[in-house]
């Protein structure tokens, strides 16, 4: 089935675009995205599984198939020898989407050093190892674009305090990267997402269930995003057309943040989402 995407087709031809955590959730939808726009995708995971079945995806929806290659972006010998492999076949490196991500619930009380560690070496040290490594290894030589995914932390992240920590250092990262970086032709963005209808909602304990469904409640659109509304952003700062947009941040969130507890945000269903991903992930739950 092939993805109806916004962007002109053969966008990103002639291309080489690496994607962590690519074997689900957003990264699958995005690398899915690029390479219906004609990139050459390279996914990155810890899954061989799950990254050979969206390499079949893509092939089967008439796409290039991706290259993968198994990585735990957290250690930073298999970071080189996986970014050695990418390169391998002689083409340089121009767009990283650091996508690779996770965390669970837990009161800052309650988080152990080990369960700390993990998940800001997942989301914090992991990402800047992708980030200097595809620097170093091609994008200091021939330019090129990084976007980080990181969350929607502003003003605070109860219950993922470990979470919250890192995305916002993955943020500070982004903006101080974009200015070392810059004499090299790199351009580094962040997206951060909000509450997205995808794969991820369902790692979290069954009890959180009936309040992951009341969430919409909370956001002035109403509803949760869809994985194509975050490739949309995505694929955008990695385009030409953001070839003036470095350092920032676009937020995929239905302008939670931006709610106060003195207005009340009436129900409606005036915000339709937008379904790019005939495979996106269903949620039953919701």
């Amino acid at each position: 089935m092939q993805y109806r995407s916004v962007f002109r087709p053969g966008a990103f031809a002639g291309q080489r675009i690496v994607v962590t955590g690519g074997g689900s959730g957003i990264g699958r939808c995005t690398a899915h995205e690029l390479a219906s726009l004609g990139a050459s995708v390279a996914l990155i995971g810890r899954n061989r599984e799950r990254l050979e079945t969206v390499a079949a995806e893509i092939s089967d929806a008439g796409y290039r198939p991706p290259t993968h290659h198994i990585c735990d972006i957290r250690d930073e010998a298999q970071v080189a020898a996986a970014i050695a492999d990418v390169l391998g076949s002689g083409l340089p490196i121009n767009g990283l989407v650091n996508n690779a991500g996770g965390q669970f619930i837990a009161p800052l009380k309650e988080i152990s050093l080990n369960g700390w560690d993990a998940v800001v070496k997942t989301n914090l040290t992991g990402g800047f190892l992708m980030a200097r490594e595809c620097y170093g290894a091609s994008m200091e030589a021939h330019g090129g674009a990084i976007v980080n995914i990181i969350a929607d932390m502003w003003h605070s992240m109860p219950g993922m305090g470990h979470s919250g920590a890192a995305r916002a250092g993955m943020l500070n990262l982004t903006q101080t990267a974009a200015i070392e970086w810059a004499p090299a032709g790199v351009r580094v963005n962040a997206v951060a997402p909000g509450w997205i209808a995808s794969s991820g909602l369902t790692k979290y304990p069954q009890s959180e269930r009936p309040r992951i469904r009341k969430l919409q409640r909370c956001v002035p659109l109403k509803r949760f995003g869809t994985e194509s509304e975050v490739s949309a952003a995505i694929v955008f700062l990695l385009s030409e057309a953001a070839a003036f947009i470095s350092g920032t941040c676009l937020r995929v969130d239905g302008a939670v943040p931006n709610t106060r507890p003195n207005w009340d945000i009436p129900d409606h269903d005036r915000s339709k989402p937008y379904r790019g991903f005939p495979l996106e992930t269903q949620i039953d739950f919701l």
